[in-house]
């Protein structure tokens, strides 16, 4: 995919939320393409947490600026608030990584090979894939 391809494909959205003020977050910013890219720069630039996730933008990109989130999508915004609440300033990357660590499937387990009889074996595997 050619360079230009990949910032068309960009989107980002800002939220904004006011617990005096709305029910949900608000869209305040929305675009696809270079002003996505000015988006998440101007957020950087101000120090403000950037989450990834391209199919929740996608989603988001379709709400009217200054429209509160749905109900649909309140769960995928509050891990947008976790991640925040999580967000390091002196690491930036640290809330990434843990949300990335915790999304990835767990790594195989060896199996013990003191466990030869095929009873022990099974219960081992049952027990390491719940």
């Amino acid at each position: 995919m050619s360079q230009f391809n990949e910032v068309m494909n960009k989107k980002a959205v800002a939220l904004k939320y006011d617990e005096n003020r709305n029910a949900a977050p608000v869209i305040v910013a929305s675009g696809m393409g270079y002003l996505a890219e000015k988006i998440v720069e101007v957020a950087s630039e101000s120090g403000v947490p950037v989450y990834e996730d391209n199919s929740l933008a996608t989603m988001l990109s379709q709400l009217a600026l200054g429209q509160e989130i749905p109900d649909s999508l309140y769960r995928a915004i509050v891990e947008i608030y976790v991640y925040f609440l999580n967000f390091d300033p002196n690491d930036p990357e640290k809330a990434r990584r843990k949300r990335e660590a915790l999304e990835a499937p767990p790594a195989p387990q060896a199996e013990d090979p003191s466990a030869q009889d095929g009873g022990a074996g099974q219960g081992q595997s049952a027990k390491g894939a719940t």
